[in-house]
């Protein structure tokens, strides 16, 4: 992996090189971008792929340790990473997190010329279902996050709703997912930067103001939302969908939160589609 430095500290990256449009993918708590995998390989050589391993709880590097890692600072980060890239005419495509609104929302866009919205957090939905609130009350409680880390270790934890579950309808292959869960199983300072941003959420209402900033976002989004999904409810792939002024929805059968997992063949297609779509115009 490549490795840039952030204001946050070294942030690991993959990148498939190459001269066609660039995609820029965003992973969600505890994911690294190997969650993208299948999704990646339909699409290059067409387009050149990079993905950042944002400091979630996957990251091998721990972050400097007066680092901002709230939503906040994460969703900014991403705007970082791509100024320090030199990355122009975007697309950003996002799973499971919520910090590419939060960086539309509070942020320098400029370099985002396109948005894809796969089953992620939004509107006032942090941490999202069963899952999210897992993960909160073991932050909570004196050594939680380490427990529930080893415990991530056993199959049937990974399965069970409060966990993994819910996040993707078929199991994940153990070789990836122990690599997701390594870093914060063994060491303490990747469990610390995963802890301050679980306890840095904003109010609800601070999240709704975010969310509705999203509106003066005038350049095209695709919605891909899971209709059987439990964590990331329906309504809010229609809600997006409304909310962004050039934005096309479209729900997805056979699929829970990790899209990318259940229904690669999909994404990459709705996004090869969705990137051969004539720009839309803002004058």
């Amino acid at each position: 992996m490549k490795q840039i430095e952030l204001s946050a500290g070294t942030v690991e990256y993959d990148d498939t090189g190459g001269d066609g449009p660039v995609l820029v993918f965003v992973s969600g708590l505890t994911i690294d971008g190997t969650v993208w995998r299948h999704v990646v390989e339909r699409l290059v050589p067409d387009f050149r792929c990079i993905l950042p391993t944002l400091p979630l709880g996957a990251h091998r590097i721990p972050m400097r340790a007066d680092a901002d890692l709230s939503l906040r600072g994460l969703g900014l980060l991403i705007g970082e990473f791509l100024e320090k890239l030199d990355l122009t005419d975007v697309t950003l495509v996002q799973n499971d997190w919520g910090g590419a609104q939060v960086l539309i929302a509070l942020g320098d866009t400029s370099r985002v010329g396109a948005l894809v919205l796969t089953p992620c957090e939004a509107f006032d939905n942090y941490p999202p279902g069963i899952p999210g609130r897992a993960i909160g009350l073991a932050v909570a409680v004196p050594g939680g996050l380490a427990l529930t880390m080893q415990a991530l270790r056993f199959r049937a934890m990974r399965r069970a709703p409060a966990a993994w579950g819910w996040m993707s309808k078929r199991p994940v292959p153990k070789p990836v997912m122990d690599g997701w869960f390594r870093p914060a199983t063994t060491d303490r300072r990747v469990r610390r930067d995963l802890r301050k941003y679980t306890t840095s959420l904003p109010p609800k209402s601070t999240l709704r103001e975010w969310a509705e900033a999203n509106r003066r976002f005038d350049r095209p989004v695709l919605v891909l939302w899971a209709v059987e999904d439990k964590v990331m409810p329906r309504d809010h792939g229609r809600r997006l969908a409304e909310l962004y002024p050039h934005a096309r929805l479209r729900e997805v059968e056979d699929s829970y939160t990790l899209m990318p997992e259940d229904r690669p063949d999909v994404v990459a297609e709705a996004i090869r589609a969705f990137a051969a779509s004539p720009p839309v115009s803002t004058s």
